[in-house]
């Protein structure tokens, strides 16, 4: 391995900010030097960038209400004092007593006394169990329509209805009027009929979903709280589409006086080398101190993944990438880093890894049942821990009323990676990793395909734990019209006249609330200005757990509803529907909110040097590159699909490469692959560097002909002077060590024993190799016809050498 020196000293670029403002009374300083910082001596700006200075909304601080119609007022007044009511309860019998007073409640229960008798007979229940108050509360925040969709209505009900409400109420069975005893003292017993075996599973069913919100959710008062949150959001929208004054979304709060963003200092780890190279071997030094941190619980509706042979929708982390799921790219980097730490200090790392899921798409099933299916990777059982988050229910953009597929059964949706502070510090997660020694935790989305590319992960995770840092943003440029959010410096003067300061992000859909525009850069476009938010992060176990137990809203960051994209659902007749909707959604890197640094004066210049977080800069296509949504047969762009960051990765396979004097065509834009594969496919696996200066000491000469397929699976490998022209594979069936039974039974990979091994000098490879005109190939899954190969399988430790030989078939 090459030395790794210490770096230079780095200092900042002059550069300008851009400023979007609350109420600015005085200029930022439009530059910013320092060579006093140990840290940001690492904070080299955006270094070549000149920016241009704007302001956005100058209107004086006062509080502005929310412009809906008066019934969002009415109704968000009438729960925040029945919350107010229920947070004064202890015991359940408290609660019964205090929501049995709400209005909607006792309308409700007086009109359907036989209703609620028979149900609870029929599911033997007692009236003041906690699920009917689970039940009570679903009326009391207004979505009677989930358990009574379908009561008759007049004509001049139904006709007044909106369109949205009515295809609601055609959704579910009347459920008045079932019949037991053929009629009923209230005069709406009569027709109603038992519940079937399907039906009381689906009550049953939306009672756990209910007790899921009301606990989840207890820290801004459960179900109601839920609602409320839903509904203030509502108010929000409403107000940004009816007035261009946004100073309100802030100050509406009454958190802050004044509030500004600006672009932020970065390290750039492709300009400043030398200490992007000691960075990483800080993050290599302190893998002992880390765990690894995946949310895999969304629903990832774009991709549209379906098993092939049952039908049946997947979850992301099943996406057949490169001949493996995406989960098995995730611990294949993290072994490549453990690998790295075994060959520099001799010792075994294995890293916990934390995994949140959820029921949606059976993502929970699913993960757990590939981990089981691979032997936990050669890790053991003990080294994963599973949290699912909960499902929580789409609303319409109308009225913040929920979606239902059918009777008792609610849309529900994961809510957003942004619970997973809060439901790691519910499900004992924190302790789990404290248990293990960790101290920091890396965490990333597993669509990304690329975050683990050369050094940007070991350098962000060296970075946080070398300087007690509480958060660290992995980021790079912005692609114009991108669904991605910004990073940004985040300046506020609070109520008590004190400074803050923080890194922090805004989501995409955001952007019209701090009045930043879509489009090329401009006076009003800034979003090419602001470096792009990838969520690749770097996070202090202790500083995330005292946000997750906070116990109110500050555990939940970044609540947002995102209604700019329809709900679909299918009901329970198969019909799909599609209703502009959302559902209450958090960000995961919106903590950051919570770690901002206070001082009694306003900064003027190296405030970054001074912040418990930051940001590590790197090319867009080492830092992200996702497969995000299934590309359609009339898609011109690639942008976030498989195909797209398949041609991301040959770009870095060229990078690494082409510095190793070896000869090979280099990747045009992806407009040229529209109709076609790459140029060629090369898939070596991370465990030979990860690190590129590691990975080019180990190739060096010759050349890759176009169209022609290499794929390494070996991590002890020499490249030296050899010619391809077709398909070369090799693949160790050790390629990090061999297996050995622990204690406990689980097979664990020892690292570097009875590894398998491969030397080429002076080689030549030539054969037929892959039929790039078959129809039949899906080059990301790495599904290829071949009219030959030449291939090479090393069992156990065994070793392949070639030296001054063509291999031709």
């Amino acid at each position: 391995m090459a030395n790794i020196t210490a770096p230079n000293i780095l200092h900042y670029s002059n550069h300008r900010r851009i400023l979007c403002s609350f109420n600015s009374t005085t200029p930022f300083s439009s530059s910013l030097h320092s060579d006093k910082s140990p840290l940001l001596s690492l904070s080299s700006s955006l270094s070549s960038r000149c920016f241009r200075v704007t302001r956005v909304s100058t209107a004086p601080i006062e509080y502005v209400s929310p412009a809906p119609d008066s019934n969002f007022h009415e109704e968000l007044s009438r729960l925040k004092t029945l919350r107010l009511k229920l947070a004064g309860c202890g015991a359940l019998k408290g609660k019964h007593s205090v929501i049995d007073t709400d209005s909607r409640v006792k309308s409700f229960f007086d009109r359907r006394k036989v209703w609620l008798s028979r149900v609870l007979g029929w599911l033997d229940l007692e009236a003041d169990c906690y699920q009917v108050y689970l039940l009570k509360c679903l009326i009391a925040a207004g979505q009677e329509h989930v358990i009574s969709v379908g009561f008759v209505e007049s004509e001049v009900e139904a006709s007044t209805r909106s369109s949205v409400r009515s295809a609601l109420y055609a959704l579910v069975e009347m459920i008045e009027y079932w019949d037991v005893s053929g009629g009923g003292d209230d005069g709406l017993g009569k027709g109603i009929h038992a519940l079937n075996d399907e039906e009381i599973g689906d009550l049953n069913q939306l009672f756990n979903t209910l007790s899921e919100i009301e606990d989840f959710y207890d820290c801004i008062g459960g179900i109601i709280g839920y609602q409320i949150m839903v509904l203030e959001l509502l108010s929000q929208s409403t107000s940004e589409r009816q007035t261009t004054n946004w100073s309100h979304h802030i100050t509406k709060s009454k958190e802050c006086q004044f509030l500004e963003i600006h672009a932020p200092n970065v390290l750039d780890l492709s300009r400043n080398t030398e200490y992007a190279s000691q960075a990483a071997m800080w993050g290599i030094e302190g893998l002992p101190d880390l765990g690894e941190i995946y949310p895999l619980g969304g629903a990832a509706d774009r991709l549209g993944l379906v098993d092939p042979d049952t039908g049946e929708c997947l979850p992301a982390a099943m996406l057949p990438y490169c001949g493996r799921t995406l989960l098995e790219g995730l611990i294949r980097d993290l072994q490549a880093r453990e690998f790295l730490y075994y060959k520099i200090y001799g010792k075994q790392c294995i890293t916990p890894v934390a995994i949140m899921t959820s029921s949606a798409k059976n993502n929970h099933e699913h993960v757990t049942s590939l981990c089981k299916r691979l032997a936990w990777f050669g890790r053991g059982r003990s080294s994963f821990q599973f949290f699912e988050q909960p499902l929580v229910p789409a609303v319409s953009a109308e009225d913040g009323q929920w979606l239902v597929a059918r009777p008792f059964s609610p849309v529900c949706k994961p809510g957003g990676h942004g619970v997973i502070w809060k439901l790691a510090y519910d499900k004992g997660i924190y302790q789990w990793f404290y248990d293990h020694g960790r101290k920091g935790a890396t965490v990333r989305q597993v669509s990304n395909v690329v975050a683990a590319t050369d050094l940007t992960l070991l350098a962000l995770a060296g970075i946080g734990l070398r300087h007690g840092k509480k958060l660290g943003f992995a980021s790079c440029k912005r692609n114009p019209g991108a669904t991605e959010g910004i990073n940004v410096l985040v300046e506020k003067k609070n109520l008590d006249g004190k400074w803050g300061y923080g890194l922090s992000c805004v989501e995409y859909t955001e952007f019209d609330k701090f009045g930043i525009t879509s489009g090329p850069c401009s006076s009003i476009g800034l979003q090419a200005n602001f470096p792009a938010n990838t969520n690749i992060l770097y996070v202090d176990l202790p500083s995330a757990e005292l946000v997750g137990s906070s116990n109110d809203k500050k555990s939940l960051p970044g609540m947002v509803l995102n209604i700019k994209k329809p709900v679909v659902y299918l009901d329970h007749f198969g019909e799909c529907h599609s209703v502009q909707g959302g559902r209450l959604e958090c960000t995961m890197q919106n903590i950051a909110d919570e770690f901002l640094n206070t001082y009694s004066s306003r900064c003027y210049k190296d405030v970054e040097d001074k912040l418990d977080t930051f940001i590590v800069y790197n090319e867009r296509r080492k830092v992200t590159s996702s497969s995000k949504r299934k590309r359609k047969h009339t898609d011109k762009s690639l942008h976030q699909t498989p195909d797209g960051s398949l041609l991301d990765i040959m770009r870095n396979t060229y990078d690494l490469l082409s510095h190793c004097d070896i000869r090979l065509p280099k990747i045009e834009g992806n407009d040229k692959y529209v109709d076609s594969g790459p140029p060629y496919l090369i898939l070596l696996h991370p465990a030979l560097g990860p690190i590129w200066e590691v990975t080019r000491q180990k190739f060096n000469g010759g050349s890759i002909s176009k169209g022609s397929e290499l794929q390494i699976e070996v991590a002890e490998f020499l490249w030296r002077n050899v010619q391809l022209d077709g398909s070369l594979i090799i693949i160790a069936e050790n390629v990090l060590g061999s297996p050995r039974i622990d204690p406990s039974g689980d097979p664990i990979v020892q690292y570097g024993h009875r590894c398998g091994r491969c030397k080429m000098q002076n080689v030549k490879v030539l054969n037929e190799g892959i039929d790039w005109s078959s129809g039949e190939n899906i080059f990301w899954k790495h599904d290829v016809r071949r009219f030959e190969a030449f291939k090479v399988i090393l069992h156990g430790n065994a070793e392949f050498e070639a030296n001054d030989v063509i291999l031709q078939v």
